[in-house]
């Protein structure tokens, strides 16, 4: 048209003389415009006289005569450089994001104002137990139980809690594909645009571990402070003890040469008889007292937890107490040695067989199971009743001395202060693994005696099995 190629005109004005369509001459945007009579353009990368990179867009736009021809073209050449560097860095900035989300140790989820799950990390996939093209099919709401979802988003809209659209750290509880309900430590925003809720985000992290971590703080902390009560109450125990025995000696010693020379007839003798029986009622619980402050180490041997049991039973004077109750033995068939005073620990199941009954009122099933526990190794007994089960508010004091419920005259509430001290003198634990209205099971653990452990005797020799 005017008689000089592209590059003579552009070479005369600009620096770069590197056209597309020396390359490829279908890409030409002045000839596209010649031939369609349509504006084209095109962005082109080039470098100054310094060598510098900028960015171009060239847009071409036909000038038509009457009859619609070409006659001229008139081009535009704007830097973009700005807005391509910008462009750039926003894209390096998306692509940051991505990976910051997905490689986050907290589950990351967020879901569109209808619920709609839009994003699902890697943790999240983890934690909630779908996949991430799972999460596409299912709604927000199916992974809180009924109603939390809603109970969130109230949250989120009130100004006096973590201000609008914002919810601070706080315990939730959310539910796995496979339906199992999994506490969690949450925070969520509402995102906004144009002032209007458009999606919703939260960040969870799964607080298993960490509850499970403080749990056994928390029975630590209680063991220790159980252990501290009963060592100090011991102490005060045994001076106690020892300072009313004597006198009370004397009282039961003289009371019962009074009573034999009193004549069975005299009105004094039945008086005398009630001041007696209280007198060695008061001496059982003094002896009770020695027994639970006593010092002494226990006398350690290495026998079969199914021989301590069966020796228990039978060591039980009052056998009519059995009549009604029906005795369920669920014993280890594979032999199971401890190493412990087994008088001892014979007393502290004697006293647990006794209260099961008497919870049971003479009447229920009595279940006793000897096993391993797989998570411990440790050897366990369980002592099970059919009884009406221990209150809430007792549970924390039924291993405190003097501590009953049984009627004045049936106990003295030493029983299981005295089992707990026996059971932690021989490294052991007793505790309560379940209790209701249907029944009531303490567990006594021991760490098991094996073949090459410190606890097996030297010779080798071990109690046999009765």
């Amino acid at each position: 048209m005017i008689g000089r190629t592209c590059q003579d005109v552009f070479t005369q004005y600009f620096y770069s003389n590197e056209l597309p369509c020396l390359y490829s001459h279908e890409r030409c945007p002045l000839k596209q415009t010649i031939e369609t009579g349509e504006s084209t353009s095109i962005i082109r990368k080039v470098r100054d006289a310094n060598g510098a990179e900028k960015w171009e867009d060239r847009v071409f736009s036909p000038i038509l005569d009457k009859d619609g021809n070409v006659i001229y073209v008139m081009e535009s050449v704007r830097d973009v450089t700005r807005f391509k560097n910008l462009e750039k860095m926003y894209s390096g900035m998306q692509e940051l994001l991505h990976r910051v989300v997905h490689s986050s140790a907290s589950a990351i989820v967020a879901a569109n104002i209808k619920g709609k799950i839009i994003l699902f990390n890697q943790a999240a996939e983890n934690l909630f137990g779908y996949a991430a093209n799972e999460a596409d099919s299912i709604n927000i709401r199916d992974v809180y139980p009924p109603g939390m979802a809603k109970e969130i988003m109230k949250m989120l809209r009130n100004e006096h809690i973590g201000g609008p659209g914002k919810l601070h750290l706080t315990q939730a509880t959310i539910i796995r594909k496979n339906g199992e309900k999994i506490p969690v430590e949450m925070t969520a925003a509402i995102i906004y645009e144009d002032n209007q809720e458009v999606a919703s985000m939260g960040i969870f992290n799964d607080l298993r571990e960490r509850l499970a971590v403080e749990k056994k703080l928390q029975e630590a902390q209680a063991q220790l402070m159980q252990s501290e009560k009963l060592a100090s109450l011991g102490r005060l125990a045994a001076g106690v003890a020892h300072e009313i025995n004597n006198p009370l000696t004397s009282i039961l010693l003289f009371g019962n040469i009074m009573l034999e020379r009193l004549e069975k007839d005299n009105p004094q003798a039945k008086s005398l008889k009630y001041v007696l029986e209280d007198a060695q009622r008061c001496r059982d619980i003094i002896k009770g007292l020695l027994a639970y402050s006593r010092q002494s180490s226990p006398s350690k041997t290495v026998f079969a937890v199914n021989s301590l049991v069966e020796e228990s039973f039978n060591l039980i004077r009052d056998q009519k107490m059995f009549m009604n109750v029906q005795v369920v033995r669920e014993l280890c068939q594979e032999a199971i040695y401890i190493n412990a005073d087994k008088n001892q620990l014979s007393q502290v199941l004697i006293n647990l067989i006794i209260n099961a009954i008497d919870a049971m009122e003479n009447e229920g099933e009595l279940t006793c199971r000897t096993f391993v526990d797989p998570k411990t190794n440790k050897a366990c007994i369980e002592i099970s009743d059919t009884g009406c089960g221990i209150l809430e508010a007792n549970l924390g004091k039924v291993f405190d001395p003097f501590f009953t419920t049984k009627e004045p005259g049936k106990g003295t509430g030493l029983g299981l202060s005295m089992a707990y001290g026996i059971v932690n003198e021989n490294r052991g634990r007793i505790f309560i693994k379940e209790t209701g209205p249907k029944g009531t099971t303490f567990r006594l653990e021991m760490p098991q005696a094996l073949p090459g452990d410190d606890q097996m005797p030297a010779n080798g020799k071990i109690e046999e099995i009765q």
